[in-house]
């Protein structure tokens, strides 16, 4: 692996002691749960795999890689983790935060120096949603990157929440019926893209941030952007949680159990020679 920084020294950390409450641990091990449940359900990771957590500095992406090395102990399966962080160049961005804080852990990690933020503020007009091409070209710097140390997987923060609220903003704005799968191959065949968090909610993310004390970083390139469509989702989403938590859930359910014949999709589902005979007593209206 190049470039890879492996030693860690001892630094005063007494600032981001973690909780250590019976509920915070209750909290902590639900999570673990969820994802080892979901690394499992969709294979996520095999003996030997080198892991490359995005790190973003985020509370996804941070609870992602603390979860993940827990997990890590107790896994029947041997597998290493590499965090990777791309530093796009944004104004006042802490760069000596990450490694400061991946060295706390003792994770082998990788900063990439990109300036993203040029390109994207140069493109896109004001008051446009950044967040399209700056995701495209971080996505291409990512999986460059991924091939350069070896590694097998490519670990995302995303979860339930994001997943659900990406299936919205495909139908409502794109008129697909599609959204973040928890595993999937790149487009050019290169790398496999893992989301351990699939099965974790925002709202438990939230509180296990809180009580680990991370040194979050705000992305401030497309944070301050109001009326984003993806924010109109996650209002949409919240406001349905608010009435029946148990919603949530169903809709991530339906994303695993689909059945095409009950759909529209031609492409999916020979409808057009479908006859009588050859419908089951389940496909009937």
């Amino acid at each position: 692996m190049n470039n890879v920084t492996t030693e860690a020294p001892v630094l005063d950390l007494r600032s981001l002691v973690p909780t250590t409450s019976k509920t915070f641990e209750r909290l902590r091990e639900s999570l673990i749960r969820d994802m080892g449940r979901a690394i499992v359900d969709y294979n996520m990771i095999v003996e030997g795999d080198v892991v490359m957590c995005a790190i973003s500095g985020g509370i996804d992406s941070m609870s992602m890689l603390s979860l993940l090395m827990d997990l890590q102990k107790r896994a029947p399966i041997d597998f290493q983790i590499i965090a990777v962080n791309l530093d796009q160049k944004q104004p006042g961005f802490p760069e000596e935060v990450l490694p400061r804080h991946f060295e706390s852990l003792g994770v082998p990690y990788k900063i990439i120096e990109q300036d993203t933020y040029s390109i994207v503020k140069e493109k896109v007009p004001e008051g446009k949603t950044m967040c399209g091409l700056c995701s495209r070209l971080r996505r291409g710097i990512l999986y460059r990157v991924a091939k350069e140390i070896g590694a097998t997987k490519i670990a995302l923060g995303h979860h339930m929440d994001d997943m659900i609220e990406t299936l919205f903003l495909n139908m409502f704005f794109g008129g697909q019926l599609k959204a973040m799968p928890p595993k999937l191959k790149s487009d050019d065949g290169g790398n496999v893209v893992i989301r351990p968090m699939a099965y974790c909610e925002k709202r438990n993310l939230k509180r296990f941030a809180d009580g680990m004390k991370f040194p979050i970083i705000p992305c401030t390139l497309c944070g301050s952007q109001e009326n984003l469509q993806r924010l109109q989702m996650r209002k949409m989403i919240d406001e349905w949680d608010k009435v029946d938590s148990r919603r949530k859930h169903n809709i991530f359910r339906s994303m695993q159990h689909i059945r095409p014949s009950q759909l529209a999709d031609r492409e999916l589902f020979d409808f057009f020679s479908l006859s009588r005979e050859e419908m089951g007593a389940d496909e009937s209206v």
